[in-house]
């Protein structure tokens, strides 16, 4: 069951046009900051979560990703998106420095793929959520 439903949001999600990807990627908040105010406390809750190793860095690392976020977003047009779970300060810094090297056209295909495997997390973590509160008393 839940193979299908991933193979459902993976054909709708590329299905969509680099627009509607644009306007996915909008919702995310920085790497290394909070959520922006337009999004769920769920999903402010879940984004905090997924960054949480990006946040137990060092703060010379923390500060370092400011800046490669903000020459990502002056290229690219959009914010930096990468499936942060498990990933460290480090790691992140590290992506997005390579990242930059890349072309608007291949970017985009890498940040899709990437808001691709957090939507998968967080439908886990939504059937994860609504099993718990149908099993409450």
């Amino acid at each position: 069951m839940l193979d299908d439903l991933f193979f459902c949001a993976e054909s709708i999600w590329h299905s969509l046009t680099p627009a509607d990807w644009l306007e996915a990627f909008a919702a995310h908040p920085r790497i290394g900051s909070s959520s922006p105010s337009s999004v769920s406390s769920r999903s402010s809750k879940w984004s905090a979560g997924e960054q949480s190793q990006t946040n137990n860095g060092d703060n010379k690392v923390n500060n370092d990703l400011a800046e490669p976020n903000r020459l990502y977003e002056e290229k690219f047009g959009f914010i930096f998106i990468v499936c942060a779970t498990g990933r460290s300060a480090d790691e992140m810094l590290g992506i997005c420095r390579a990242r930059l090297g890349n072309s608007l056209a291949k970017e985009i295909k890498i940040a899709a793929h990437e808001q691709q495997e957090i939507t998968e997390l967080r439908l886990a973590k939504l059937l994860e959520d609504e099993r718990h509160y149908n099993t409450c008393p």
